[in-house]
């Protein structure tokens, strides 16, 4: 009597099983993907706190200091777009595992690095690792995940840069307080050679095999202008505060503006004769687009200057320790990772209003600042509330751009996505942490200083939350006109 029932019922069982097990390869393929994100970002921050006894133990001069640091932030910045353009022609998953293996080997470089040079020449090529395979993060999620499935993810991917600048402060005072064996500052890098051996093995075995277009080649003059031109960008932003801000720093800030130009001038003609440019510049003239980074990159600056800001006040203008200034912004950063996984799940509108919020709580929690809420207990909630706003801009802008832009955009999205979060985190470093400085050295005191410069950034984030709303109604999409 039942045998007309099993068939149907196998099926259906069949039907879930394959469903259960695609989905835990999905899984595995976003641990693996979102590990050596983790790993990449961990890097961008472990190193600052380790900056003394890499100095005592090496005896590395100033200059030597900030190249150590820096090194590693040039040139991931300047190979983000370069490398998803890589991952594009040579394909994705090679492409990671390239970046994983040559990040795992100079971290291990690093570690065993018996001078000061050898440790800027490694940081720079550990930095050229994690730009090959943290490009290719943003654009397999988006080419292997869909609808709902695909949300989640990216909740993910930002749940995991807010945990790694949480690890990546916290690691780095363990690990060099530790002194394992008398090694000192070492460990914070030996230790991403066994999670990044893990993290070879469990990618080459789930990361899928993606189409190639091998018949492309990489846009070799566009990856020269465009280096150039993000070095000349970048580099007097890194160096040129500490350097006093001389003249070669404003000749190479100048010397971009016509880099850029030229390098949009090239990648445009190389499209209009059906090439293969490096960078499909044409996407920047889509409002949607363009409004929805310099909105992100104002927001990565806000965020960016405030790390660098807060600190300098509470120890140098508060007189507290370098304990508890690193500890006071853990409830910013820990808020933030806490949003992108919520926002996933909820409705289509609440998505959409999400990134304009996000900015507006930014701007309340810097005007609260400002207004002088800084006790422990306010400074702490005016934090979290500050990285709940961070949170909802970086999610909201994310999720718009993803949606709004064709999946055959997927590698300039990441590209340029991930370009605009270093330059704009560099960027606020560099001018309000200028801003800041002048101010205090000007007899001004210290909390004007800091008052003033929330101030600035309060106003920075409404700023930001105009654009993201102006980028969100330009993206809607309108029934194409009748012919």
């Amino acid at each position: 009597m039942n045998t007309a029932v099993a068939p149907e019922s196998t099926g259906n069982t069949t039907r879930r099983g394959l469903s259960a097990r695609r989905g835990t390869r999905q899984g595995l393929m976003l641990a693996s993907l979102l590990g050596g994100m983790f790993l990449g970002n961990v890097d961008i921050a472990v190193v600052n706190v380790a900056i003394p006894s890499i100095r005592d133990r090496l005896n590395a001069s100033g200059g030597e200091l900030e190249l150590i640091v820096s090194g590693y932030t040039l040139a991931y910045a300047m190979l983000l777009i370069t490398s998803a353009r890589l991952g594009e022609i040579r394909g994705r998953r090679w492409t990671y595992l390239w970046g994983l293996g040559i990040f795992t080997l100079s971290s291990l470089a690093c570690g065993l690095a018996p001078d000061s040079a050898v440790l800027v020449g490694t940081r720079v090529v550990q930095g050229a690792g994690a730009a090959l395979m943290v490009s290719q993060v943003l654009t397999s999620i988006q080419v292997h995940f869909e609808g709902a499935v695909r949300r989640r993810a990216l909740g993910a991917y930002t749940g995991i840069l807010g945990i790694s600048s949480v690890v990546g402060q916290a690691l780095g005072g363990v690990l060099v307080q530790a002194d394992i064996l008398g090694s000192g500052w070492r460990p914070i890098f030996l230790i991403n050679v066994p999670i990044g051996i893990v993290l070879l093995i469990t990618s080459f075995l789930f990361l899928p095999d993606d189409e190639t277009e091998r018949d492309k080649k990489l846009d070799m003059r566009g990856v020269g202008l465009l280096s150039l031109s993000l070095f000349l960008l970048v580099t007097p932003l890194v160096l040129g505060r500490d350097a006093g801000w001389p003249l070669w720093a404003w000749l190479c800030l100048a010397g971009s503006v016509p880099g850029f130009a030229l390098f949009a001038r090239v990648e445009r003609g190389i499209a209009g004769r059906g090439g293969s440019p490096l960078m499909n510049v044409a996407l920047l003239a889509r409002k949607q687009v363009a409004l929805a980074l310099v909105s992100q990159a104002a927001t990565r600056a806000a965020y960016f200057a405030l790390l660098f800001v807060l600190a300098l006040h509470l120890q140098q203008g508060l007189g507290r320790s370098a304990a508890y200034s690193g500890m006071v912004p853990i409830a910013w950063v820990a808020t933030f990772a806490l949003v992108g996984p919520v926002l996933s799940r909820l409705s289509a509108r609440v998505r959409r209003l999400a990134a304009p919020a996000g900015g507006l709580l930014m701007a309340i929690a810097f005007a609260g600042v400002a207004a002088g809420a800084q006790s422990t207990v306010w400074l702490t909630a005016l934090l979290a509330v500050g990285g709940i706003g961070y949170g909802a801009a970086f999610s909201g802008t994310l999720t718009h751009l993803t949606e709004s832009v064709e999946a055959r955009f997927a590698p300039d999205v990441s590209g340029l996505f991930n370009t605009t979060l270093q330059v704009g985190g560099t960027l606020g470093v560099a001018v309000f942490g200028t801003v800041y400085l002048d101010l205090a050295a000007r007899g001004g005191a210290p909390k004007t200083a800091f008052d003033t410069t929330n101030t600035v950034l309060a106003a920075l984030s409404v700023a930001a939350s105009a654009l993201i709303l102006l980028a969100g109604k330009a993206g809607v999409r309108r029934p194409a006109a009748k012919r």
